[in-house]
């Protein structure tokens, strides 16, 4: 039986409790339904774990991918820089080689920032909300209009 289908048997027979059936049936009913949540429910908590343990997995895994490829990104920006100051070292503007050509090119034009820039040339930014600063400002008592400190409640195996 599912876990749903239990506790909504075990909220029907709570709900009978007035209707003259014995107390001892009633408590033996719902100490058995309440064994069998018990077992469902652990069985899903280490479900959950086991999720947790596979997720902690991934995660090295993707840190160890996303290292090497920093590395193997980094060894390229280097191989490049080396070659094109090498190149302007030489004076050699291209090379012609049996599969590429390696040539020295202008790049777009960009800008270095110097100081302060006019009003103009700035985006507007869309504000956002400091949430933290929300909270501490909620739990020592300061109200805030169209603002209220929320306790929610969520499942935690331990």
């Amino acid at each position: 039986m599912k876990l749903y289908e239990l506790a909504d048997q075990y909220q029907s027979v709570l709900s009978k409790i007035d209707e003259g059936i014995p107390e001892d049936v009633i408590r033996d009913t719902l100490e058995s339904l309440e064994g069998d949540i018990s077992d469902k429910v652990e069985s899903m908590a280490k479900m959950i774990k086991s999720i947790e343990g596979e997720e902690k997995i991934f995660e090295a895994e993707e840190k160890r991918l996303y290292d090497r490829r920093k590395t193997l990104e980094n060894h390229r920006i280097s191989i490049r820089n080396y070659i094109g100051e090498q190149l302007i070292k030489t004076g050699i503007e291209k090379i012609k080689g049996q599969v590429f050509t390696v040539a020295m090119q202008d790049n777009p034009p960009s800008v270095a920032i110097t100081g302060t820039i006019p009003q103009n040339y700035y985006i507007p930014q869309p504000a956002t909300v400091d949430r933290r600063k929300l909270i501490e400002d909620l739990k020592e008592g300061i109200k805030v209009e169209n603002a209220e400190l929320v306790k929610t409640r969520s499942v935690r195996i331990r």
